[in-house]
């Protein structure tokens, strides 16, 4: 079917492990392929999925990292301006789901990155496969 890459800040081991987990599940599950590259932060995914979308290998993408509010306004940067240009970059016409958790704390990410639990992960997987789905479609 279809490969997709997914692209993850790596900060919180743990924390994107399960993530990861969820979303290649959910990416074979459904027949796909799938590659994963590290970044340093959230704020770097938009950019690395862009630059990988250009080369052309991959038909969508996953984002996923995990930004957990500090005692500084960098949270509400980290968390805003990643989302921000992961939508751009859909509206471009580009499927990505978006798997980075903005938490309050780390037990909140637990719950949220567990496949077991919440999977957000896998979520963010389907949410990339039903965009391909329907780029396929409407002729993207």
């Amino acid at each position: 079917m279809g490969r997709f890459l997914i692209v993850e800040a790596r900060f919180y081991d743990h924390l994107n492990d399960m993530l990861i987990a969820g979303a290649t599940a959910a990416l074979k599950a459904a027949g796909h392929q799938v590659d994963v590259v590290t970044v340093p932060g959230a704020l770097e995914i938009p950019g690395a999925i862009s630059l990988a979308d250009a080369g052309g290998d991959y038909d969508g993408y996953v984002a996923i990292g995990v930004v957990i509010r500090g005692e500084t306004y960098h949270f509400e940067i980290v968390a805003g301006e990643s989302a921000r240009g992961i939508m751009a970059l859909t509206m471009d016409g580009i499927a990505i789901g978006n798997g980075i958790l903005t938490v309050e704390n780390e037990a909140q990410a637990l719950v949220r990155a567990n496949p077991a639990r919440k999977d957000k992960g896998g979520e963010a997987a389907k949410a990339a496969i039903t965009l391909l789905e329907l780029k396929d479609r409407f002729g993207g």
